[in-house]
């Protein structure tokens, strides 16, 4: 509980957290920021640690010259970038082994066709549209990665992804996030960060079954 406790409160006040931590050990603090990011995308367990809002705050501290832009966004970058690169590693490699493909009856071949279908088609949108989206970023990779999509197309869509939301997000932080309105409200900005996202991918899902339902009665029909 009080682990969950802590976890929270780093996520709602990582501004606080972080600017502590910069006091305390400088350029440390650098080498803490890619280790969360990295873990954050690439470790399918660690969906909940802070990303959108990280990234802002980061933006930011280097507004207020705490940090430095160039150097937060090209590390960062490359976390995003290797953070996902790992995710797709394990799903290409442990997907098989779990399933055990045809010999196991857990494995559904149609399914795995399809997805793997999907990820060929839709799979560099998804890539870079889960960027932006809480806990959906942590399991895009991983998904690819057991729907065997091409590596080559998924590392080319990462790296797109990676940049867009690094620089995108660290960027808006760097520009409004010293603004006193900004400063004083961060907290319900961050739970707007959370939620918003999360809100969409649930209304995207249900009109998508919406449809597929509606489709199927007209079949039927």
């Amino acid at each position: 509980m009080e682990l969950a406790s802590f976890a929270l409160d780093f996520i709602l006040h990582v501004d606080r957290y972080l600017e502590t931590f910069v006091q305390s050990y400088g350029a440390w603090v650098y080498a803490l920021l890619f280790a969360i990011i990295f873990v954050e995308t690439g470790l399918v367990v660690m969906p909940f640690l802070p990303g959108d809002s990280l990234l802002f705050v980061v933006g930011a501290m280097c507004g207020a010259g705490l940090m430095s832009y160039p150097l937060a966004v090209g590390l960062l970058f490359v976390a995003a970038v290797l953070g996902d690169q790992t995710n797709f590693s394990i799903g290409r490699y442990f997907g098989p082994k779990v399933f055990q493909w045809e010999k196991s009856r857990f494995f559904n071949k149609s399914a795995f066709d399809s997805a793997h279908a999907f990820y060929e088609k839709y799979g560099g949108i998804t890539v870079i549209a889960a960027r932006f989206m809480p806990f959906l970023r942590t399991f895009a990779p991983f998904v690819a990665g057991v729907a065997s999509m091409s590596r080559v197309k998924f590392t080319l869509f990462n790296v797109v992804g990676a940049a867009l939301w690094v620089v995108g997000i660290v960027s808006v932080g760097f520009f409004f996030g010293n603004i006193p309105f900004v400063k004083l409200h961060l907290d319900k900005i961050i739970w707007a960060m959370i939620f918003i996202p999360g809100l969409l991918v649930l209304l995207g899902a249900w009109k998508a079954r919406r449809k597929v339902r509606e489709a199927s009665e007209i079949t039927r029909h």
